[in-house]
């Protein structure tokens, strides 16, 4: 009673005071989800929000690296499990645990004991296939690097893109010290290496290539739009990568009572019940989820990088690979 007192407080205070906006980044897909929740967050509070998206989440860490203090946003959401590592080493986020923190319906998906993040959302690595123009079944990740799918498979680069970090720690997951000679196999099949998740799901639609990398919820994404799952979607031998995204408060902001309020706010039913339908991943605390999550695919068995694994060195064979250094 006494918390939710000196919270009605904090909000009535900040309203009087000269605060224009919040400013939050994240990456480009986001930006559905940020129209359709954010305005509960100034109605509740009074204190704008300036969303701003940078490519994907990989290129933002990049950025907010090369800027530190010099960098204008106040909230940054996207860091997943991976980069958070980075995210970590160079110090850039405060230490903040949100209200409502105690309602997250698992621990495996707290992303630090310091709450320097704090997870939103999370959904499983899978392949996604047009079952139209392949006609070959996919056991393993191996049958990708046979002849009858040569080029017909769109990656993402994992030094700019969290989807594409996350397939690569999946493939060493499965192959470990046979991880460079599957990417030495897959490479034929490769028709190009996107920037983004964005840039290689529109290259998909269009039907430049009928395998990429995406989201084991995107059968619910199909089932939503289409009114069935048109597109096949498989994690080999049931063993999926889990990635888990979360949202933290840059070290240098000057709004920093205005950044707790938000990272509040996303843990709240009002954002989090967004989610399925916008970034068509599961939320972090229990909301009504869409019919059409029946069609989501789940890992029978979730598979977790070590954190004695070096991924600047995975990175490193993968440019050697790719690029042929």
């Amino acid at each position: 009673m006494r918390r939710a007192l000196l919270l009605s407080l904090m909000i009535f205070f900040l309203s009087l005071s000269a605060v224009s906006a919040l400013t939050v980044y994240s990456y480009d897909s986001l930006e559905p989800l940020a129209e359709e929740s954010f305005g509960k967050f100034t109605e509740q509070t009074g204190i704008d929000v300036e969303f701003r998206a940078v490519g994907d989440s990989g290129s933002l860490l990049s950025l907010i690296i090369s800027e530190r203090e010099k960098f204008d946003g106040d909230v940054v959401i996207g860091i997943d499990n991976l980069l958070s590592r980075r995210a970590f080493e160079e110090d850039i986020f405060l230490s903040y645990r949100p209200m409502g923190f105690e309602r997250i319906i698992s621990n495996d998906l707290l992303l630090d004991e310091e709450w320097r993040l704090t997870p939103y959302d999370f959904g499983s690595i899978a392949l996604i296939c047009n079952g139209s123009q392949i006609e070959e079944s996919i056991s393993t990740l191996w049958d990708l690097t046979k002849p009858e799918f040569e080029r017909s498979v769109i990656i993402q680069d994992p030094r700019t893109s969290s989807t594409g970090l996350s397939f690569l720690a999946w493939t060493y997951l499965l192959f470990g010290e046979r991880f460079e000679e599957f990417w030495r196999a897959l490479t034929p099949s490769i028709l190009t290496v996107s920037l983004s998740w964005d840039d290689a799901f529109q290259k998909f639609e269009s039907g430049e290539a009928p395998i990429m990398i995406s989201y084991a919820t995107d059968g619910a994404y199909s089932k939503h739009y289409y009114g069935e799952s048109i597109y096949s979607t498989v994690i080999p031998e049931g063993k999926g990568y889990v990635q888990v995204e979360g949202a933290g408060i840059i070290k240098w902001t000057d709004n920093l009572e205005e950044a707790k309020l938000f990272m509040d706010f996303i843990l709240s039913e009002d954002f989090q019940s967004h989610i399925p339908l916008n970034q068509w991943m599961f939320p972090v605390i229990e909301v009504e989820m869409p019919p059409a999550f029946d069609y989501a695919v789940k890992p029978q068995k979730i598979l977790k990088l070590s954190a004695d694994v070096d991924l600047s060195k995975l990175i490193e064979t993968w440019e050697e690979v790719i690029y042929e250094r």
